[in-house]
């Protein structure tokens, strides 16, 4: 198993297992390699340091581990992220996580539904969808509380 850190062209670190090098380069090259956070596809590795299992041939065995920079967010591979940054994302997804979870999807029908729970033609309920950025200038001149979300990959589905 190759664990390799990687980024896209936003900036945004995240890590990425792989069977192989060739497993990598073969899902990179096929265009199946996203960013969980805003899905760009434009993802490259970067440096990280090699985690050696080196205990067996320690005088003392029964050291530990050293422990990471003070504030440091460190992942498998010895990666450090920004602890500001990492915390902000985690806020991020977990925000939307919990919108995706308590709203029904109207999907393309949202301005509709949201004008219909209006003017009480339907009942009451949350929901999320797409409108354009005209539909939603023109509900909230109406009087109807929308608010524009990011809906990124990340958030329909759970991190592994």
């Amino acid at each position: 198993m190759k664990v390799l850190n990687l980024q896209c062209a936003h900036q945004h670190d995240f890590e990425g297992w792989f069977g192989s090098e060739d497993d990598f380069v073969s899902q990179l090259g096929r265009g199946l390699l996203t960013c969980p956070m805003c899905g760009d596809a434009h993802i490259h590795k970067t440096l990280s340091a090699p985690r050696l299992n080196l205990r067996s041939g320690r005088k003392d065995a029964d050291a530990p581990e050293p422990a990471a920079p003070a504030g440091a967010v460190v992942a498998m591979s010895n990666h450090v992220m920004h602890p500001e940054l990492a915390a902000l994302q985690a806020r991020m997804l977990k925000a939307l996580r919990e919108v995706v979870a308590q709203t029904e999807d109207v999907g393309e029908r949202f301005a509709d539904e949201a004008r219909a729970m209006h003017s009480g033609e339907t009942e009451h309920r949350n929901i999320r969808g797409q409108a354009s950025p005209q539909e939603a200038l023109a509900m909230l001149e109406e009087g109807i509380e929308v608010i524009a979300l990011p809906m990124l990959p990340a958030v329909k589905e759970t991190l592994q």
